[in-house]
């Protein structure tokens, strides 16, 4: 009797790892592939602004709205933050961490909605990706056209996630959006310290007091 019942929790665990397995498959199968999902996102904010008089006008609420919406969900800001900090980062206790993400994800939607402000008759090109399975980070590479002015060249450093792949830098003409604030970052901590480097990052983004947790 006993073996038996063995036998069956033992067939069931088998049959629910299998299942788990099989979940698991097929969401991976279904996973948006990096390029795809850059594309997207490119293609959806790109009609919305041509799309909406108030955005073209330079409606900053809407602007803002468009932003947290498309793009934002789409950004690893942990990892950003801490590319941006560099060696301080260490130094951070968990909660000023926490600050950190939230002061440096409301600066980075509030330099997206400026771009945004002034986007009119862009088109956008992507250079073909090849992405190995094993492959957990990978450049999606575009190339965007206006009227009368040199394509800029627009690099995503994207990482796989376990809610898909996710955006970690931006680099424009081969700039690095997030290590451009290295320096800054640098040099206000050496004079102020991290926590004079927080205030000043929260004063100049607006970025809310009340914090969620992020892992350190």
């Amino acid at each position: 009797m006993d073996r038996g019942v063995n036998v069956l929790r033992t067939s069931a665990t088998w049959l629910l790892a299998a299942a788990c397995a099989l979940m698991a498959s097929l969401a991976l199968a279904q996973e948006a592939a990096p390029d795809a999902l850059i594309k997207r996102i490119t293609s959806e904010v790109l009609a919305a602004v041509k799309s909406d008089k108030a955005i073209q006008a330079g409606d900053a609420s809407k602007l803002g709205a468009l932003v947290e919406r498309r793009i934002l969900p789409h950004f690893d800001f942990r990892r950003a933050t801490r590319i941006a900090l560099g060696l301080n980062w260490r130094r951070a206790t968990p909660e000023q961490k926490e600050r950190l993400v939230l002061a440096f994800r409301s600066l980075l939607l509030r330099t997206y909605s400026g771009a945004l402000a002034a986007a009119r008759d862009e088109t956008v090109e992507f250079v073909p990706l090849r992405v190995r399975p094993g492959d957990d980070e990978v450049t999606v590479r575009s190339r965007v056209r206006q009227p009368g002015a040199e394509p800029v060249e627009i690099a995503y450093d994207m990482e796989r996630s376990s809610s898909g792949w996710k955006v970690f830098d931006v680099r424009v003409g081969g700039v690095s959006l997030v290590a451009t604030y290295r320096t800054s970052f640098a040099a206000q901590v050496r004079a102020n310290g991290i926590e004079g480097l927080i205030l000043r990052l929260e004063r100049k983004s607006g970025a809310a007091t009340k914090h969620v947790f992020v892992r350190s």
